[in-house]
């Protein structure tokens, strides 16, 4: 594809998929390494998210490495390693295991996690700077109906 700034002719025949491939990357790409700069992945987000009472999970129960992965299938990336991610957190004391292998949040994993929730705002102001709500909405809107357009299920 190219580059340079195309006609709006020229773009309304674009494959979408090239352009959300893009910009899945590139927003991916972007949220992780702001992440990484406050100390912490994403998967070890996600871990903490999916393990608190005040976020993901319905009743804070610990879960098994395989367990949190089947409940991150659909956002999970390829690379992501939960077990690996998971014995970090362990390290710095946010999870612990039990002796059946589930995970548990602690207290110390519910501020961590609180306190990674607080770098949301500033991901998402630097994404979207330039781009007005109305503009947003629309882009959303669109991208759900060529969902729907493809068979696919919009949530």
């Amino acid at each position: 594809m190219a580059t340079q700034q195309s006609s709006d002719l020229a773009l309304a025949g674009q494959p979408a998929a090239y352009w959300t491939g893009l910009a899945y990357e590139a927003l991916i790409g972007f949220t992780r390494a702001r992440q990484v700069e406050k100390g912490y992945t994403q998967p070890q987000f996600w871990l903490l998210r999916n393990l608190s009472v005040n976020d993901i999970s319905p009743d804070g129960a610990g879960m098994t490495v395989a367990e949190l992965r089947a409940a991150m299938a659909s956002y999970i990336r390829p690379e992501d390693d939960l077990a690996a991610e998971a014995e970090v957190l362990l390290g710095r004391g946010w999870l612990s295991r039990d002796a059946e292998g589930r995970l548990w949040l602690t207290e110390e994993g519910e501020q961590a996690r609180v306190e990674m929730a607080r770098n949301a705002p500033a991901i998402r102001a630097a994404l979207h700077e330039g781009i007005d709500d109305a503009d947003y909405v629309t882009t959303v809107k669109v991208l759900q109906r060529l969902i729907r357009n493809a068979g696919g299920a919009v949530v």
